[in-house]
């Protein structure tokens, strides 16, 4: 916990806890009185709903009880067969009317008994119009007609309105009571939105501030690791020059050292070679001339002599090619890429500028060891029946291009840490500021490019004229 304070610039654990339990709780609290407050106005809307619903059932039912009545007065009268029409439905309406008021109202207790009563009337009502009816198709319509003189039915008629109106009263009151509970549940809900409102203005300030010192903290942060970064990177560029310029040292050191003895093999190798040489040649005349099986022995040493000479002057070239120091690199490269081919049977094609410039000491070597690496790998890897090296220089570059017709290299294998001779290609272009690229065709092949500045491998003019 100290280091999580340390880190923390001292704020603690409350810095990491109190923000989000805060948030949190305020979003849970919210969330609840949002809910009952939502909960509170849809029970008032449904209140309002359920009392507007009955209040027009109600209204439904005496209007169809009015229309059934005055049709049948008009019919009485008249005797029009429309009148018997709005008659017969307006009767049928009111049965169903009667049924979905009381399935309105439920179970009320409040209104059970007005229902009961108000079924009863409305069925006596309904009876005394359909015997008025009877009587009229029996005894006439001027018997009818005084029947209904006669207020027969008045008094059922009276009470059914009177139960309709207590029951449209008694849902004006509670459309009222809903509509007050409606309005103090959405005042209630207004104020608790002004008071989350303003909590969450609060809850933003102690956030932004919290936030801010988390930013401070954490751009902090971030310049001492760029500062730390900057340092690791000149250090590690430090340690990269001084590892290249160690490996080129020890290049040329080995260089050097191949050069020497290369040199001493010729000088002291080759004249003892070539002084054994004469000695058996001048045994040969002198003394094997009568004795045939000393001359086949002298023939014999003078062979291996010979064999000698020959792995002496290839030891050399290899150490050190003398066509590079005597005659130039496109003769030394000419003089490779012909017994690369000579003994692994490939076709090869060369081609090289007409005009050879005098080229720096470590330019020349490192092309040459370059080509010798690549003709290496060539024979080893690539099962190529054909190779193609190519070399080009301008004003600004110079272009070495060594292609062949093999299986490719697989990718990733030029930058593999254990693939040491590319990597000493690699660093050979480096040292002399140029840059190396290995690719494998759709096609098949490898191809090799090495582009290195004219500045940095060829000897100026001027000093070519002062020596």
């Amino acid at each position: 916990m100290k280091l999580l304070n340390d880190t923390l610039d001292g704020l603690g654990r409350w810095y990491v806890a109190v923000p989000p339990f805060l948030i949190l709780s305020f979003l849970l609290g919210i969330f609840a009185i949002t809910s009952a407050g939502q909960a509170r106005l849809q029970q008032a809307g449904e209140r309002v709903q359920k009392s507007a619903t009955r209040s027009h059932i109600v209204d439904e039912l005496q209007n169809s009880l009015s229309s059934a009545i005055a049709t049948q007065r008009g019919l009485l009268l008249t005797n029009d067969k429309k009148f018997l029409e709005r008659y017969n439905k307006a009767v049928a309406a009111v049965e169903p009317e009667l049924e979905q008021l009381r399935a309105a109202y439920g179970e009320s207790d409040g209104t059970r008994g007005d229902l009961r009563d108000l079924q009863v009337l409305i069925g006596k009502r309904l009876a005394d119009l359909a015997m008025m009816r009877t009587i009229q198709q029996t005894q006439g319509a001027s018997v009818a007609v005084e029947l209904m003189k006669s207020s027969v039915g008045s008094d059922a008629g009276q009470a059914i309105g009177a139960i309709l109106d207590r029951l449209r009263d008694n849902e004006t009151i509670e459309r009222e009571a809903a509509g007050g509970h409606w309005l103090s549940s959405l005042t209630l809900s207004h104020w608790i939105t002004i008071a989350g409102t303003i909590f969450s203005m609060l809850l933003v300030g102690i956030a932004a501030r919290l936030v801010f010192m988390d930013m401070r903290r954490r751009a902090l942060m971030t310049a001492q690791l760029r500062d730390q970064k900057l340092q690791l990177e000149r250090e590690v560029e430090d340690r990269t020059q001084e590892l290249v310029e160690l490996s080129t040292h020890l290049q040329s050191v080995a260089e050097r050292e191949k050069a020497s003895l290369a040199r001493e093999l010729h000088d002291e190798l080759g004249g003892l070679l070539v002084g054994a040489r004469m000695d058996i040649s001048w045994a040969e005349q002198h003394l094997a001339k009568n004795d045939p099986d000393m001359k086949q022995r002298l023939n014999r040493v003078q062979q291996n002599l010979s064999a000698g000479v020959d792995l002496k002057r290839r030891i050399i070239e290899e150490l050190r090619p003398t066509l590079l120091d005597n005659v130039g690199l496109y003769a030394a490269l000419r003089w490779q890429l012909k017994e690369t081919c000579r003994s692994a049977g490939l076709s090869c094609i060369e081609s090289y500028p007409d005009e050879e410039p005098r080229f720096k000491s470590e330019a020349s070597i490192a092309l040459f060891r370059i080509a010798q690496e690549a003709f290496t790998n060539i024979l080893k890897h690539s099962e190529a029946k054909g190779v193609d090296v190519s070399l080009d220089l301008d004003a600004e570059t110079l272009l070495m291009r060594i292609a062949d017709d093999g299986k490719g290299m697989p990718m990733g294998r030029f930058t593999a840490i254990a693939s040491h001779g590319l990597a000493s290609m690699r660093h050979r272009v480096r040292a002399l500021g140029g840059r190396i690229d290995v690719r494998s065709p759709a096609g098949g092949g490898t191809i090799l490019v090495v582009q290195i500045p004219v500045e940095n491998a060829v000897v100026p003019y001027s000093e070519l004229e002062a020596t």
